[in-house]
């Protein structure tokens, strides 16, 4: 069924005035994430109702481009996915986050490289540790939240496709011809932060996408400890559907193929939502993906149904020379979200008898 959240947020929101900042943990990876994080920081800042407190996971299998060959020169973490969160969320939206974000174009060793990569490479080289470097660069850039890696351990995406064969590697894996069967981390049963699962249990969101599905999105569940914590939260847990088929990933996937991968990933059914864009693309757009043979992603609604999900309906894009999730738009559902699910936790908290 679709849901309209606006009347209900408006009753919900001086509701939950007094409590504690809204708890919103948002799971993924490139661009998508970072999309998200970007809308939600307005309802970070003092002031705001309902104001949120927001914490991003963030994967680490990125092997391509800058980080890429930062993993492989200096045998750490990748940056890229990071530091782009970090800049959604920072404060500043001027000089810092454009110093950040400034890419060389040039000099030996150094074209291609953004400064932020660099920056959080050259912190971890010197607190021996990756995430206390996203802590302290996250400090520096006054972000509106917390990032956390999935996992501090260095690990490789591998992907088992549907003719058998395997390929090793997220830049390898997003260009793959053939439909993916499964993604696993190498090695196996690496362990979460701490302060990731206390995030999750103590949430009122949990957010995945968008992103790229098996690239982004699955190895955050691949992490040990981190879908089973989500299944115990008792938060509401929300999946943002992609726009567009990605080539090499999700090709002909419709919505309920991605909650479907997410579920074979999880080893369980955990979402409550499932949020799909429901604008037309303008044909001149459309046709501009389809050379690169990417469609819209089908809202099959009977199999969405199927699967015991609410599905919240909307106009989420914003559409330009590229298709995006509209940051406000897809804030404001979760911003919704949260409070509905705070109100509910208010009303049954643990250990009530229900009545």
């Amino acid at each position: 069924m679709a849901v309209d959240f606006d009347d209900r947020s408006r009753e919900l929101a001086p509701h939950c005035q007094g409590e504690s900042a809204l708890r919103i943990v948002a799971i993924g990876g490139g661009n998508g994430l970072s999309t998200l994080l970007h809308g939600l920081k307005q309802f970070a800042r003092p002031g705001s109702v309902p104001q949120v407190d927001i914490t991003a996971v963030v994967t680490v299998s990125d092997d391509g481009g800058s980080s890429g060959r930062l993993r492989r020169e200096f045998d750490v973490l990748p940056p890229g996915d990071i530091r782009n969160c970090m800049v959604a969320l920072s404060e500043d939206e001027a000089l810092l986050s454009r110093l950040f974000q400034y890419r060389f174009t040039s000099g030996r060793g150094l074209k291609g490289h953004s400064f932020g990569n660099l920056f959080l490479t050259a912190l971890t080289n010197i607190t021996g540790d990756f995430a206390e470097a996203v802590k302290l660069s996250s400090e520096v850039l006054a972000i509106a939240g917390r990032i956390y890696p999935s996992t501090s351990a260095k690990i490789s995406l591998e992907a088992v496709l549907e003719d058998g064969s395997r390929v090793e590697g997220e830049t390898r894996i997003s260009k793959s011809k053939v439909r993916i069967n499964r993604v696993r981390i190498k090695p196996g049963r690496r362990r979460p932060l701490p302060e990731t699962l206390e995030a999750i249990s103590r949430a009122d969101l949990i957010t995945l996408g968008p992103g790229s599905l098996f690239t982004s999105v699955i190895p955050n569940l691949l992490v040990a400890g981190i879908p089973e914590a989500i299944r115990r939260s008792r938060a509401a847990k929300a999946y943002f559907v992609n726009l567009m088929w990605q080539p090499g990933e999700t090709m002909n996937f419709r919505a309920s193929d991605h909650i479907a991968a997410l579920y074979r990933h999880a080893r369980a059914n955990f979402l409550d939502y499932a949020i799909v864009n429901t604008t037309p693309i303008r044909p001149a757009l459309k046709q501009r993906y389809a050379k690169q043979e990417a469609q819209p992603v089908e809202n099959d609604w009977d199999a969405l149904a199927r699967l015991g999900l609410s599905v919240i309906t909307g106009n989420l894009v914003r559409q330009s020379d590229k298709v995006r999730h509209e940051p406000g738009a897809i804030a404001g559902i979760a911003v919704r979200l949260a409070l509905e699910s705070r109100a509910r936790m208010l009303a049954n908290p643990p250990g009530k008898s229900p009545g």
